[in-house]
């Protein structure tokens, strides 16, 4: 009888521990966690072939690993590669050699060298959005991409979260679209957040309207909002992808003569924030849309936007 009690113990515990073990991967995102992975496999087979240990890893060799990167890799990269290599030894039981003062000076020597100013992809400002939606003709991939380029703008919605919508999350009402974003990169506990989304004055880029016309083109009533569609303008059951979006976007941008090379799927989010702030919108206003919970980290969005609109020079009579 007492070995069966342990061995109904010894298998609650096990439920409990893959249970525990599912909990801390669904801590991170899935982007997340992919990186990591990339990062990791990254430095591993440079270890393997400088013929060192990984893990445990030697202060002296990440040194080393964080100096051959430099030059190649963004500064942004390179520390986001010592915090994976930092996880890896932490979830191994090792302390982590990212700590050591010879790692952090060589980081900050490369930061200092090469410079940590991000590569920003072009914000898509009202402009461009106007061009860029008149570029979509009437057919099933059209009216798709009208919509998904408009809500995507107006709402200043991640790429994810865009992907990420189904139609029960979207609501019309008397002065709008009322959105609800159920979990984002901010908010990876699932709080959600609601933005509401103004009819345009323009019917051509009303995203209200955009979303209208795609809902009845495509005959969605439930599931995913936004979809792929083949090239004989069958819409499919699954949902259209992250990269399905900066696609969308690059193409887009391109048959409106703006170089697909400079605009990304964050394009349209950045493109908002900038947008507004050029209008005169309050800073609190903007990331009442975008979500921000930083002022600083916002006007890393707003970018150009308010170069003029609050600007010293222009105030002092020249």
């Amino acid at each position: 009888m007492a070995l069966v009690v342990s061995e109904s113990k010894a298998a609650a515990t096990a439920d409990v521990a893959k249970q525990a073990r599912s909990y801390v991967a669904a801590s991170r995102s899935e982007n997340t966690r992919r990186a990591y992975r990339a990062d990791w496999e990254h430095f591993t087979s440079w270890c393997h072939l400088a013929g060192v240990s990984s893990l445990p890893a030697d202060p002296d060799t990440v040194a080393l690993y964080v100096t051959d990167m430099a030059g190649t890799f963004k500064p942004s990269t390179i520390s986001r590669r010592m915090v994976s290599i930092a996880q890896a030894h932490k979830a191994a039981g090792h302390p982590s050699p990212t700590t050591d003062e010879r790692v952090r000076l060589v980081n900050a020597g490369i930061r200092r060298v090469h410079g940590v100013a991000p590569t920003q992809a072009r914000p898509v400002v009202t402009e461009d959005l106007r061009c860029m939606v008149a570029t979509c003709v009437d057919d099933p991939a059209g009216i798709r991409d009208r919509a998904l380029l408009l809500i995507g703008f107006a709402a200043a919605l991640r790429r994810s979260e865009l992907v990420g919508l189904d139609t029960s999350d979207v609501e019309e009402t008397n002065d709008g679209l009322v959105i609800t974003v159920r979990r984002s990169k901010t908010d990876q506990e699932g709080a959600g957040r609601r933005i509401g989304v103004p009819y345009g004055s323009n019917p051509a880029t009303c995203p209200v309207r955009a979303w209208r016309a795609w809902t009845e083109t495509a005959g969605i009533s439930e599931g995913s909002l936004f979809r792929s569609i083949d090239r004989h303008g069958n819409t499919a059951e699954g949902r259209l992808s992250d990269r399905g979006v900066a696609l969308i976007v690059k193409r887009r941008a391109e048959a409106a003569g703006i170089d697909p090379d400079t605009v990304s799927g964050h394009s349209l989010r950045a493109g908002l924030a900038t947008s507004a702030a050029a209008a005169g919108v309050s800073e609190r206003a903007i990331a009442a849309t975008t979500g921000h919970k930083s002022m600083t980290v916002l006007r890393g969005y707003i970018r150009d936007g308010s170069l003029f609109t609050e600007n010293a020079a222009a105030a002092v009579g020249l």
